[in-house]
């Protein structure tokens, strides 16, 4: 089996950010606006200010994405994590998240947070595995999530 790359942001990686992001969010959700703004310019509105985003390849194919978001200072948060269906089950978006959180470390980040949908239950393993806990939601933050954890360094 070939191994999987890990790429930060490149401007011509940004179409798969939205496209694979738009494939999961659409299965089970809608796109929301703050979606469609964080999809459409990834560098003005996640890297620029901030935060990273990453690019799973596999078999010369970009089939992964994820992000941090700077929150404030100390405080990152994991969004848009997403795997193409024909690539799941490789432990790539482990993988993604992993490097997510190990560069908000070396941001210096003293707590990751993420929102998400308990329906999306391999996620919430994943989340779990990588040591992550739920902690109380704030009400309206986004529509869809309906679970808030967080890890602590």
């Amino acid at each position: 089996m070939k191994a999987v790359i890990i790429k930060e942001f490149q401007d011509d990686l940004a179409p798969y950010f939205l496209s694979i992001n738009k494939e999961w969010i659409e299965k089970f959700f809608s796109i929301e606006a703050f979606d469609r703004e964080q999809l459409e310019n990834p560098r003005k509105n996640i890297v620029d200010k901030g935060g990273q985003v990453w690019f799973a390849e596999y078999k010369g194919q970009i089939v992964g994405t994820a992000a941090m978001r700077w929150v404030e200072d100390g405080v990152y948060e994991l969004i848009k994590m997403g795997v193409t269906p024909q690539a799941q089950g490789r432990s790539i978006g482990q993988l993604l998240a992993e490097s997510a959180v190990q560069w908000a470390k070396g941001q210096g980040a003293n707590r990751v947070v993420l929102y998400s949908n308990t329906c999306l239950s391999p996620a919430i393993r994943l989340y779990h595995r990588l040591g992550f806990v739920e902690v109380p939601i704030e009400s309206g933050k986004y529509q869809r999530c309906d679970i808030k954890m967080e890890i602590v360094f």
